[in-house]
C-alpha cells in the first residue's frame, strides 16, 4: 500500500500522468463541451435557428454535469495506447457531433430529440430525405468546424504528443477520471433527485420533459439516460389490481351525464369516408391570397358541414401515424418512440371495429408502402378488413414522397364504387408533406415571387393543389350517387409550415395576420350533402374524433365511453384540449379537473404498454 502511495506521489510530482499532457484529449474534451453549450443555445433560442449564447451561459450551473459526462466517456481513451487513443477520442467527437446534429434537426421538426426508440424509424429515411435536408441550417456548420481543424491541430502539436504511453499511468488516468466524474454525477443525482436539496430542479426526470432533461444532462448525459429509459420501457408491463382500478376510475370520473341531443345517430347507416390530410392547418381555411381562395373546395364543403375551428393536433414522434391512432382509437400516442413501431399489434376498441359490428365493410388506403411508419400492420390491428398501400396503384405521377394526391384520389374513385355498403373508408394524403417543393407546373395560385419561393409559398401552393383534387374526388363520387348516402370527415394530421419552418414565414410589409398564427390548430370538418352547415366553437382535439363521429353514426355510447380517452364534442359542457406536450388549452372547472385531463396522457401510455384493452378490459 505504501509503495502504491509513493508511486502515485511520484507520478504526480513528475507530472507524468498521461492525461495532464495529452493535448489532443483536451482538445476533444473542450470541443465537445463547447458544442454542447452551443447546442443548448440553439434549442433554447426562440427561432431554433441561431445560437443564443446568452441564454446558454445563464445555464452555467449545469456545466459541471456536462463536463462530468464528457470526461466519463473520454476516460476510456486511456485504455488504449499511442495513436489508438487519438482515434478513440476522434471517434467519440464525431459520434457526439452526429448525434447533436440529428437532435437539432429532429428538434426543429418535432420539438423532440432522437431516441433508441427511434431506431425503427430508419425505414422511413428513404422517403424523408428531402424533409431532413430542409431542417439543415448554415449555423449547423459550427458543430463540425473543430473536426475539420483536427489535421491542422495535430500538425501543430505533433511534436508534443507522447505516443509511448506507460500502461500503468494510462490505467491510473482512466480510473481517476472515470471514478471522479461518475462520483460527481451520482452525488448530484442524490442531492437533486433523491434528497431534493434543490426544490424545483431535477436531473433525471421521470416525467421525461425532453428539453429540460437535455438542459440538465447535456447531449451525452441525455442519451445515456435514454439508454436506461429504453431498457426500462422494454420490460413487460403487468398491471396490479390497484392500477387497473385506477384506470377504470379515471374513465368513470371523466364521464358527463348529459341528455342526448339532436346529433345522436343523425348519420346512422350512412357510408363514412375519413380524409386525413397531410399538414393541413386551420389557419388557411376560408383565407385568400391575392384574392384567391387557398382551399376553395374545403371552404365550399363548410356550407354543409359541422366545422370545429378550435381543434388541436396531438401528434408526437409518429406524426401522421399518430394522427391515425388518435382518430381511429381515441388513444394518445406513446410518449417515447413511435406507437406503430413499438406496439403495432395492440388491441383497441377502434372506430372500424365499432362500425364493423354494425355491418360496415372497412378499408384503409395510403399511397405509400405499408412499411412506412409501419402503418399497414397497425391499421390491420385496428380491425380494418383490408389495407391498400402503394403496391395497389399505378405510379404514373410522382410528387414529393411518391404518388401524387391527384393520381391517388383519381385511382381511388373506382375502388369506392366497388365497396360493399355501408362502408368505412380511411384515406391519407401525402403531397402536402414537407419540404413543400411542389413543381411549378402544379402551382396554380398567382403569388408574389417573394412569397412563392419561400416555404410558406410552397405550402400554400401544395394545399391548393391537394384541396383541388379532394374537390374533384368528391365531385366524382357525387356524380355516381355515393355522396347522397355518405358522410365525409376531413381533418389535418398535424401542423404544416408553422410546425416545421416557423422562421421561414415572410414578415415585414408582406405579412398577413392569419399566416403568422402558430397555434397547433388543424381543421375538423364533418360533411354531409344537404345538411345545414354550422360552426361548433367548443375546444377539442384529435383524441375527440372517435366519440364525436361514433355518436353521429348511431353507435351506442356504452360501446366506447370506457375505452375512448376523448369526449363527444357535440355532447359536452367542457371546452379544452391537452396538447402532446401536456399543455392544457381552455378553461377547467377546477385545478383537479385540469390535472385529471392531463393525466389522461399518462393513462394512455399505460394502456398501450400493457395492451390494456386486450389483457385487462372486461
Amino acid at each position: 500500500m505504501a509503495a502504491l502511495q509513493l508511486d502515485i506521489k511520484g507520478l504526480l510530482k513528475k507530472n507524468t500522468i498521461s492525461f495532464v499532457g495529452d493535448y489532443f484529449w483536451h482538445y476533444t474534451l473542450i470541443s465537445i463541451f463547447v458544442k454542447s453549450v452551443f447546442f443548448i443555445g440553439i434549442i433554447y433560442s426562440e427561432s431554433r435557428e441561431k445560437i443564443d449564447l446568452i441564454r446558454a451561459v445563464r445555464l452555467i450551473w449545469s456545466f459541471p454535469i456536462y463536463l462530468s459526462f464528457i470526461t466519463a466517456i473520454l476516460s476510456f481513451a486511456f485504455l488504449f495506447r499511442s495513436r489508438l487513443k487519438m482515434i478513440f477520442s476522434m471517434a467519440v467527437n464525431i459520434l457526439v457531433t452526429f448525434i447533436i446534429l440529428v437532435d437539432i434537426w429532429n428538434y426543429r421538426a418535432f420539438e423532440a430529440f432522437i431516441s433508441i426508440h427511434s431506431k425503427d424509424n430508419l425505414v422511413n429515411i428513404g422517403n424523408l430525405g428531402d424533409s431532413i435536408l430542409s431542417m439543415v441550417r448554415f449555423a449547423d456548420a459550427i458543430f463540425v468546424a473543430d473536426i475539420l481543424l483536427i489535421p491542422l491541430f495535430a500538425k501543430i502539436i505533433r511534436k508534443k504528443i507522447n505516443l509511448a504511453d506507460n500502461s500503468r499511468r494510462s490505467i491510473l488516468a482512466f480510473v481517476l477520471l472515470f471514478v471522479l466524474s461518475t462520483a460527481f454525477i451520482s452525488y448530484s443525482h442524490y442531492n437533486v433527485d433523491i434528497k431534493r436539496k434543490y426544490k424545483g430542479k431535477f436531473l433525471f426526470t421521470v416525467c421525461w420533459t425532453p428539453r429540460t432533461t437535455m438542459l440538465n444532462l447535456s447531449p451525452i448525459g441525455y442519451h445515456i439516460f435514454d439508454i436506461y429509459v429504453y431498457w426500462r420501457d422494454c420490460q413487460p408491463v403487468k398491471l396490479s389490481t390497484a392500477e387497473v382500478e385506477s384506470i377504470e376510475k379515471w374513465f368513470r370520473d371523466k364521464q358527463e351525464v348529459l341528455p342526448d341531443n339532436k346529433y345522436k345517430g343523425i348519420f346512422e347507416g350512412k357510408n363514412l369516408i375519413f380524409i386525413e390530410t397531410e399538414s393541413l392547418e386551420n389557419c388557411v381555411v376560408n383565407q385568400k391570397i391575392n384574392g384567391q381562395e387557398i382551399t376553395p373546395a374545403l371552404n365550399k364543403l363548410l356550407g354543409n358541414s359541422i366545422y370545429f375551428p378550435n381543434f388541436y393536433e396531438q401528434t408526437l414522434g409518429g406524426t401522421s401515424s399518430d394522427a391515425m391512432l388518435l382518430g381511429n382509437t381515441s388513444v394518445y400516442p406513446i410518449r417515447r418512440g413511435t406507437t406503430f413501431f413499438r406496439y403495432p399489434n395492440n388491441t383497441y376498441n377502434s372506430l372500424p371495429s365499432l362500425l364493423e359490428a354494425r355491418g360496415y365493410s372497412t378499408l384503409a388506403i395510403e399511397p405509400d408502402r405499408g412499411s412506412y411508419w409501419n402503418w399497414m400492420n397497425a391499421l390491420t390491428s385496428f380491425g380494418f378488413d383490408q389495407c391498400m398501400d402503394s403496391s395497389y396503384f399505378y405510379l404514373d405521377e410522382k410528387i414529393g414522397l411518391g404518388l401524387s394526391d391527384g393520381s391517388f384520389l383519381r385511382q381511388i374513385g373506382p375502388v369506392v364504387l366497388k365497396q360493399k355498403q355501408p362502408f368505412y373508408l380511411f384515406l391519407v394524403t401525402q403531397t402536402t408533406h414537407t419540404p413543400y417543393d411542389l413543381p411549378g407546373k402544379y402551382r396554380e395560385l398567382t403569388i408574389d415571387e417573394k412569397i412563392n419561393n419561400t416555404k410558406l409559398g410552397g405550402y400554400l401552393q401544395s394545399l391548393h393543389y391537394t384541396d383541388k383534387h379532394i374537390g374533384v374526388f368528391l365531385a366524382n363520387l357525387d356524380k355516381n350517387g355515393i355522396l347522397d348516402d355518405t358522410v365525409v370527415v376531413i381533418y389535418g394530421d398535424h401542423g404544416g409550415v408553422h410546425k416545421f419552418y416557423p422562421n421561414e414565414i415572410p414578415d415585414a410589409q408582406l405579412q398577413e395576420k392569419w399566416w403568422l398564427e402558430n397555434n397547433y390548430k388543424v381543421p375538423f370538418v364533418i360533411y354531409s350533402k344537404g345538411m345545414k352547415g354550422e360552426i361548433v366553437k367548443t375546444i377539442g382535439s384529435q383524441i375527440d374524433i372517435l366519440p364525436t363521429v361514433a355518436y353521429l353514426m348511431g353507435v351506442d355510447e356504452k360501446e366506447y365511453i370506457y375505452t375512448a380517452l376523448g369526449r363527444n364534442l357535440l355532447k359536452t359542457n367542457k371546452s379544452f384540449a391537452v396538447l402532446s406536450n401536456k399543455n392544457y388549452i381552455g378553461k377547467a372547472g377546477s385545478e383537479s379537473e385540469k390535472n385529471e385531463a392531463v393525466r389522461g396522457v399518462d393513462i394512455s401510455d399505460i394502456i398501450i404498454k400493457s395492451n390494456y384493452f386486450k389483457v385487462y378490459r372486461k
